[in-house]
């Protein structure tokens, strides 16, 4: 039995969508504002058949850069990152593009939440090896 199996059918798949695309557990939350974005965003447009998660995240992730979204880059890069939808080539890649679309600035900004992620994952690894050494 999974841990939304209580909820109406919308929403249970709404929060198995948003906890696969924002790599971290989620519940079920109050308000049009939540059940909108679960039921709606999550459930019907996230799960459309024609685009990958990938897809939609590079759109978004160019959508955000391009409109100051940095707030919600730093959930999408690392949970691109985390899906392993993009690799560190990929996202320094994305970083120098967007720069000349979305300009400098911005893409200083992202390029601080990519070599944040990539320092973070590379600490993990780290400590995940030297944990198994000491075993």
């Amino acid at each position: 039995m999974g841990k939304f199996d209580d909820l109406p059918e919308q929403r249970r798949i709404g929060l198995e969508k948003m906890e696969q695309v924002y790599g971290f557990d989620m519940t079920d939350g109050a308000g049009d504002f939540f059940a909108i974005t679960a039921d709606h965003l999550f459930a019907d447009i996230w799960t459309r058949p024609g685009l990958s998660d990938r897809d939609r995240r590079l759109l978004l992730i160019g959508l955000l850069a391009g409109s100051g979204g940095h707030d919600v880059l730093t959930i999408q890069i690392p949970a691109a990152y985390a899906a392993g939808e993009l690799d560190d080539l990929q996202l320094r890649e994305i970083v120098i593009f967007l720069c000349h679309y979305a300009g400098w600035p911005n893409g200083a900004r992202i390029n601080s939440i990519v070599e944040d992620t990539i320092a973070k994952a590379a600490r993990a690894k780290a400590k995940a090896a030297k944990a198994a050494e000491d075993d």
